[in-house]
């Protein structure tokens, strides 16, 4: 895992490559509240935004490949949002990365 700046906000990503999460500290275009991108599995974008629409929402961009806006204001689940960019990782990574966190 690596983090550098991608389009001016901190993101991270596997093996130097393929991006897992973006922080954007300040918000993005029409979100102007800190957020997260999170590369999801499937299905949890969906799941998520209708069950806590305040939260979570579908973000531009990479929303139709099922990534997942978190919002950072308010009040923050730390243990969720590190459960939520391990998912990401997971999502992203390759099997045999994946396998090494298993073991």
């Amino acid at each position: 895992m690596t983090e550098r700046p991608s389009h001016g906000a901190p993101t991270w990503f596997v093996r130097g490559k393929s991006t897992f999460v973006t922080l954007w500290e300040h918000g993005h275009h029409d979100n102007e509240f800190p957020h997260l991108w999170c590369a999801a599995p499937a299905g949890v974008q969906g799941e998520l935004t209708a069950e806590a629409p305040e939260r979570f929402f579908r973000p531009p961009y990479v929303g139709h490949r099922g990534w997942l806006g978190v919002r950072l204001d308010g009040t923050v689940d730390w243990a969720e949002i590190a459960e939520l960019c391990e998912d990401a990782y997971r999502t992203v990574a390759p099997a045999t990365l994946v396998k090494r966190l298993d073991a």
